[in-house]
């Protein structure tokens, strides 16, 4: 059973958010104290952020090992935040029923993980959950055409995936303003999520080109004043 609190920030599938909708907040536990989880997870609830970005990452898609739905299982009940998984792992159509178990609300694959992409969205929609879709820097933004329409969010990796702390990859501004013209020409209703050196000193970069939900994981957990660093994010202004 869930904490009493504040009712999770959960997303109408396929709801265009409007120009002057703040933006909304995740920061990542990949940057988290892990030797003091329980109240890395309180001060990410506790300073107003809209989501938790769940940053799953398995040593062979990412050189890197991170958590699974073991851990999310058990942070669940402790948080009323939004959960948003992000798995960055090889085959992810063999663990998404996992993590929606583990209590995820949105799941978000790779691109550059999965063949069968549009089965892989159905089957996340059908357990009543967004489906999202990220690419690497590597990946033009234009390969995700076939996909577009159905999915709930896109994930912009503004970083090579793997490592926190890493710096905002320039190109990544681009890729935002592109996916913003996609939405517009042709009336999808995906979020733009972007996930990577997120900061004070690239958030208004970041945030101008159009992004919805700003992903910060080292500058959220780094800060000395976690909740001004969330107001900070959510007064920026968002192209159209």
């Amino acid at each position: 059973m869930e904490k009493p609190g504040r009712e999770r920030h959960v997303f109408v599938r396929n709801r265009v958010m409007e120009t002057n909708h703040p933006i909304l907040v995740a920061p990542s536990l990949l940057a988290a104290n892990f030797a003091f989880l329980a109240d890395e997870v309180r001060k990410t609830e506790a300073s107003d952020s809209d989501w938790l970005h769940l940053d799953v990452m398995d040593g062979h898609f990412v050189p890197n090992l991170t958590f699974g739905p073991a851990v999310i299982a058990a942070i669940r009940p402790h948080c009323n935040l939004f959960f948003d998984v992000h798995l960055m792992v090889d085959r992810p159509s063999e663990l998404v029923e996992d993590y929606i178990v583990a209590g995820a609300d949105a799941i978000t694959f790779h691109w550059e993980a999965e063949v069968h992409h549009h089965r892989l969205i159905q089957r996340i929609h059908a357990k009543n959950k967004l489906a999202g879709i990220s690419i690497v820097p590597s990946t033009s933004v234009d390969s995700l055409l076939s996909v577009l329409p159905y999915v709930d969010l896109v994930l912009v990796m503004s970083v090579n995936p793997g490592f926190g702390g890493q710096s905002y990859i320039s190109e990544s501004t681009a890729r935002i303003k592109r996916l913003v013209e996609l939405r517009s020409q042709f009336g999808w209703k995906y979020q733009i999520s972007v996930d990577g050196g997120v900061n004070s000193t690239t958030m208004v970069e970041v945030a101008g080109a159009g992004a919805d939900i700003l992903v910060t994981g080292s500058a959220f957990f780094g800060a000395k004043d976690p909740a001004g660093f969330v107001r900070q994010l959510k007064s920026l202004r968002r192209s159209s």
